[in-house]
């Protein structure tokens, strides 16, 4: 997860609506069942559905009153401290 991109999907939503997002994850989950994709192409996708997701988590953040660059951290604090579990 990159903490820029999910900044700036975390823009993108409070501009517009969860729901693109959304919808757009639900295509690259979609396209991931297509069997000719090669690995680093899955890798790609995976990496964009996590990015996706996590806007989604730190949005919901913003919603309940926790201050944007506030939600930004926690977040991946909490990503760090899953990887290093």
């Amino acid at each position: 997860m990159k903490l820029p991109i999910i900044k700036h999907l975390t823009s993108f939503i409070e501009e517009n609506d969860e729901d693109f997002v959304v919808e757009t994850i639900e295509t690259l989950e979609m396209l991931t069942e297509v069997p000719s994709l090669k690995d680093q192409e899955l890798d790609v996708i995976g990496e964009l559905i996590s990015n996706m997701y996590g806007a989604i988590e730190v949005n919901k953040m913003i919603k309940d009153g926790t201050p944007k660059k506030e939600a930004l951290n926690n977040f991946m604090q909490r990503v760090m401290g899953s990887i290093d579990s």
